[in-house]
C-alpha cells in the first residue's frame, strides 16, 4: 500500500546566537528526513551537525527500510567515531551534535535519534512525542523528582545525556511506527521545544501547507527571543 510524503524544512539562527549550529536534511526522495543540532561552539558544533546531514545523505537507500534503518544507524555509529578522533586531533573539550531521523517506506517508519531533538505526530488532532529526551531533566521526570513546566526553567535544562561525538560508543536510540494517511510529523531541534508549548505546536500541525507550517513555528520562536538556533521539518502523508 503507498503513501505520498509532502516536506518543507526551516532552519533559522535564532535572535542571540552568531552562528547556527543546526543542520537538517530533506531527502523525500529517499523518506528521509534529519534534524542535528551542534554542540561546542562555532567551527564544532556545526561542524558535526553538517557531517551527520552530509553522511546520511549519502547512506546508499536500502531495499527495505529495515536494511536502511541499520545503514543509517551504523553510519552514525561511524560518524561518532570520526568525530572523537577529530575532536582529538583539534585538541578541544567537546564536540557534539544531537541527531533525530525520521525514515519511511510505505506505510511503516523508523525513528532514530540521539539527544534531545524531537520527533512528534500529529493524528486525528492528537499530538504526540514519539522521540524520549536523552537529557539531565528528562531523567529527572521519568524519576518523578521535576514536572514537565519546571523541567523548561531548570538551570540544567540544556544537559543532553547523549549525542554524536559525547561518548566511545553512541548508542542511538529507536522506535518502530505504523503510518497513516492523514499523520503530520514534526523534527526539531529543542530551540523550538524550548520556546514553544506542545498545545501551540499541535495548532500549528494541523494546518495543511508544510511551508507554512514550518514558517509559522519558526516565527514563533523568534517572537518569544529565540536564544538557540531554531530548526523544522514537517513531513505530511497522503494516501
Amino acid at each position: 500500500m503507498g503513501a505520498t510524503y509532502k516536506s518543507a524544512s526551516k532552519s533559522h539562527v535564532g535572535m542571540v546566537r552568531q552562528v547556527n549550529e543546526d543542520a537538517c536534511l530533506e531527502l523525500p526522495e529517499n523518506r528521509l528526513w534529519v534534524v542535528a543540532d551542534g554542540m561546542g561552539g562555532h567551527a564544532a558544533g556545526d561542524y558535526v551537525s553538517s557531517l551527520i546531514v552530509d553522511s546520511l545523505r549519502a547512506v546508499p537507500v536500502g531495499r527495505s527500510l529495515d536494511e536502511y534503518a541499520a545503514a543509517l544507524r551504523n553510519d552514525l555509529i561511524r560518524i561518532n567515531a570520526a568525530v572523537r578522533e577529530e575532536t582529538a586531533n583539534r585538541g578541544v573539550t567537546m564536540m557534539g551534535s544531537t541527531v533525530v531521523v525520521l525514515a519511511a517506506r510505505g506505510l511503516r517508519g523508523v525513528c532514530l535519534w540521539a539527544g534531545d531533538s524531537r520527533l512528534y505526530r500529529l493524528r486525528d488532532g492528537e499530538l504526540e512525542s514519539l522521540s524520549r529526551d536523552h537529557s539531565y531533566v528528562q531523567d529527572l521526570q521519568d524519576s518523578g523528582l521535576l514536572s514537565e513546566a519546571d523541567a523548561r526553567v531548570h538551570p540544567r535544562a540544556n544537559i543532553v545525556t547523549r549525542a554524536v561525538g559525547v561518548e566511545a560508543q553512541l548508542d542511538v536510540a529507536s522506535v518502530e511506527l505504523l503510518i497513516a494517511p492523514g499523520d503530520s510529523y514534526l523534527l526539531c531541534s529543542d530551540g523550538l521545544t524550548k520556546t514553544v508549548e506542545d498545545h501551540e505546536i499541535g495548532e500549528v500541525l494541523g494546518h495543511d501547507a508544510p511551508d507554512e507550517i514550518v514558517r509559522s513555528l519558526v516565527h514563533l520562536g523568534l517572537n518569544r527571543g529565540a536564544p538557540d538556533n531554531i530548526t523544522t521539518i514537517v513531513v505530511k502523508v497522503s494516501s
